[in-house]
């Protein structure tokens, strides 16, 4: 599902224009944004948990060279699902 099916689906269930809605989801979009750029995690009901975690340096090898190379350390997101989302899954 991409962004335009996703917008349509989401205002044909809540009953509001597609523009509304897409504004609605850019909205919240940019909102998530800046919590994670602020290392905040985000918590949605029944769905799940988004937090920002920081990856250490590391070396690794590449496997045609065999030459080691060291990755900087970054942050991710990372996302760990609701129990009730993970029993939704697994009973479906």
């Amino acid at each position: 599902m991409n962004n335009k099916e996703f917008v349509a689906d989401l205002a044909q269930r809540a009953g509001y224009t597609q523009a509304d809605t897409q504004k609605m989801v850019t909205a919240l979009v940019e909102e998530m944004g800046e919590h994670f750029e602020n290392g905040d995690s985000v918590q949605v009901t029944n769905f799940g948990t988004f937090e920002v975690k920081k990856r250490l340096e590391r070396i690794v090898t590449n496997p045609a060279t065999q030459q080691r190379m060291l990755v900087p350390p970054k942050l991710v997101l990372n996302f760990k699902p609701a129990a009730l989302l993970k029993e939704t899954l697994k009973n479906s």
